[in-house]
């Protein structure tokens, strides 16, 4: 695969996420460029091998700069900030650019809108697991978006973790599932480790217990053939201990209270891509 030039303009915690999976890859060895607003964080970033680093409290045309000599641009500012940044770029960008969207709730057709014809969209929603590359990321084409240029955005987002290409009809839907799912598992950590401190652990031994417990169990599922259905009735016991609560847990109607939760979560998606 050729390598590319590649920009981030607002290489934030996504951003530099995503950055960091990049770093050494044969699809960036051409070299990628950053931008940050602040020296400190550009200061950060240039020690890593390929990256040159703009902060734009210094060289305030760096998105431009950037973008002009790039291949792919990845946009990572805030959803409010991105029709700007777009009006800034568009006239530095060369003809066959990919840009690629890393703002939640910001459309397709705003990018290609402000951005026009000469250029190509994806729209992506990535989640936080990135940062250790087991992201799962949700890619969907822009109306001028080839093949070939989906076939490279996968293979950027891949060396950060799984990819899954879905239509922009999805994507909303996607970030529910995969892009607020890291949250999900965080608060069941949460309650969890809040039930064994009340049964009269310690803090860090409740810790301990918990988190290890969800870092094994998910090695657990991703070394097995069997999907989690079977994993779970090979803990749970005819008449035991697990059995009695797991039928408390299911009594709680999961199944709805996660319908409703990811409900919740895609009718903000709406209202964000409807600027409210």
């Amino acid at each position: 695969m050729a390598s590319l030039q590649i920009a981030i303009l607002g290489a934030g915690s996504m951003g530099g996420a995503i950055l960091r999976g990049l770093v050494g890859s044969e699809l960036a060895a051409a070299g990628i460029t950053v931008t940050n607003r602040t020296s400190a964080k550009a200061s950060e970033l240039a020690e890593l091998d390929g990256v040159s680093s703009i902060a734009l409290e210094s060289q305030p045309t760096g998105n431009a700069d950037a973008a002009a000599s790039a291949d792919i641009v990845l946009v990572g500012v805030k959803p409010a900030m991105v029709p700007d940044l777009l009006r800034e770029i568009a006239p530095s960008l060369k003809p066959g650019t990919i840009v690629v969207s890393l703002a939640a709730g910001v459309t397709v057709a705003t990018f290609e809108s402000i951005l026009g014809d000469d250029v190509s969209v994806v729209r992506s929603m990535p989640n936080t697991p990135a940062f250790v590359g087991k992201a799962v990321t949700g890619i969907a084409a822009g109306h001028s978006a080839t093949p070939e240029q989906i076939s490279l955005v996968r293979a950027l987002f891949e060396t950060c973790g799984e990819v899954i290409e879905v239509s922009e009809t999805k994507i909303d839907a996607l970030s529910t599932i995969s892009g607020s799912g890291p949250a999900y598992v965080f608060l069941l950590i949460e309650e969890l480790t809040k039930a064994a401190v009340a049964k009269g652990f310690t803090t860090d031994e409740a810790r301990r217990m918990v988190e290890q417990t969800f870092i094994g169990a998910t090695a657990l599922l991703e070394a097995s053939d069997d999907d989690p259905a079977e994993l779970r009735r090979r803990v749970t016991s005819p008449k035991g201990t697990t059995e009695r609560a797991v039928a408390v847990l299911q009594d709680a109607n999961l199944d709805h209270v996660f319908a409703r939760a990811t409900d919740a979560a895609l009718a903000r998606a709406k209202e964000l891509a409807a600027g409210s």
